[in-house]
């Protein structure tokens, strides 16, 4: 387990922090940044759920195109934890600044490629295989993104407040599927169905070029992390990889932290990217009613999110994920039931209990994972923590939910993600509390002894 804080220990410490209005700044650039990056990631998943089975998987019909439109959702899901090594590595070696510049790269010139990829009816099977592997590096991408992101505003705030200023970075991607929603709402409320699934689709995506240019300049102008400098000369003594540190001192934080998450980003994903189609061509629900009605939830996991990192502050955030995770569990065993009803209000208010769920814990999140790690390797760690809980909360219950659904109906799913928040639970109660605490430290390697000469 690890360690307690070590006051002699500096650099793994708070280093100086910035006044509020310094904050503001630093807050405002890791939101947009956040935004940007996962505005890419979000309108993937709205096109899996709309279109990408009739563009890309046509041969395959209906429910086969659904279910390996979601399987390409949870390509991206596999690639974070390698993005979270490959990039967390480099954020704890070379700095967060110079790192997340190239998620944000990487992110914007696979989501534009999406724009302009020929259908599976120009170039066959081409077409869903290149689909595949640029679905994987927005995957890695993202892996790279969430904790540096999280990050640079965590290592800037004060103790006191750290909880509400590492929220902003899941507040970006709470609007960001606004954005992304409201894109596709309004192209698709100006065309045809047929026109929409010809080339409307493709509007939000090629949009994107635009975000990353401004995305790209807000993150040139910004300075490295103090804690980041202030651990510079531990990492200089530290022979050990990031991840093989991250590993050796502290798996368990990192599996259970893993954990604790996966209601949440189940949830919101069930809510993006499956509840749309669902609401769609099982319920019959007019498109642009539904996609109103996801967009009404994020603006709820929007309030939720600054709700949760207010409430991190004052209670902890392991007693708000714990209040978080007990809450889901009969909520997600009644969702289908409401849903069932085919009542377009009923849509809206299960859309908006769903995503307020989702959203508490997203704003836990940025602070309570920051905090089980120290400085040294805090960037991989908290992003392989982070990456875990998107395969297993992210990739899973679409693809699940979208397999069982046609065959045993709605309510299967519900038990599905009530285990899910069960588990959550469990993790969640293992973890340590580290309200009112500075961040963890652990001991370096210490060199061989040198034998003494004469």
């Amino acid at each position: 387990m690890t360690q307690a804080p070590n006051p002699a220990d500096p650099a793994d410490g708070p280093a100086d922090v910035k006044p509020a209005a310094g904050m503001k700044r630093v807050a405002v650039v890791s939101m947009i940044g956040s935004l940007i990056e996962f505005y890419d990631f979000t309108i993937y998943s709205t096109a899996a759920a709309l279109v990408f089975a009739r563009v890309f998987f046509p041969a395959l019909g209906s429910v086969a195109g659904s279910v390996a439109s979601y399987a390409t959702l949870a390509v991206a899901f596999i690639g974070r934890p390698l993005g979270s090594l490959l990039f967390g590595h480099f954020g704890d070696r070379l700095g967060r600044k110079r790192t997340l510049i190239f998620t944000m790269s990487l992110m914007g010139g696979s989501t534009v490629i999406i724009g302009l990829l020929p259908t599976a009816t120009s170039i066959g099977i081409v077409a869903p295989i290149a689909l595949v592997l640029l679905r994987m590096a927005q995957g890695v991408a993202a892996g790279g993104e969430w904790a540096g992101a999280a990050l640079f505003t965590f290592e800037h705030s004060p103790q006191a407040r750290r909880g509400f200023w590492a929220m902003f970075t899941n507040l970006g991607g709470a609007i960001s599927s606004i954005l992304a929603l409201g894109t596709f709402l309004i192209t698709g409320s100006y065309m045809s169905d047929s026109a929409f699934v010809a080339w409307g689709w493709r509007i939000p995506f090629l949009l994107s070029i635009v975000l990353v240019v401004v995305g790209l300049y807000v993150r040139l102008q910004t300075e490295e992390t103090p804690d980041f400098k202030a651990a510079a000369d531990r990492r200089r003594k530290a022979d050990a990889l990031p991840f093989k540190e991250a590993f050796a001192h502290q798996w368990k934080e990192i599996l259970l932290g893993a954990g604790s998450l996966v209601p949440a980003i189940a949830l919101a994903y069930v809510g993006l990217a499956f509840l749309t189609s669902y609401g769609t061509a099982t319920l019959s629900l007019p498109r642009p009613l539904v996609l109103g009605a996801v967009m009404f939830g994020n603006v709820f996991n929007l309030a939720a999110i600054v709700t949760g990192g207010i409430l991190t502050d004052r209670f902890g955030g392991r007693r708000v994920m714990i209040i978080a995770n007990a809450v889901g569990m009969p909520w997600v065993l009644a969702l289908f039931p409401i849903l069932n009803t085919k009542s377009l209000a009923l849509f809206w208010v299960a859309m908006a209990v769903t995503f307020s769920i989702a959203g508490i814990g997203f704003g836990v999140a940025g602070a309570y994972l920051s905090e089980l790690f120290p400085a040294r390797y805090r960037y991989t760690a908290a992003g392989i923590s982070y990456s875990i809980s998107g395969v297993v909360g992210g990739a899973i219950p679409p693809l699940v939910a979208a397999s069982l659904v046609p065959a045993y109906g709605g309510f299967v799913v519900g038990i599905f993600l009530a285990f899910y928040c069960l588990i959550a639970l469990g993790c969640t109660l293992a973890l340590r509390d580290t309200h009112n605490t500075q961040p963890a430290t652990t001991p370096l390697p210490q060199p061989e002894p040198q034998p003494e000469t004469a």
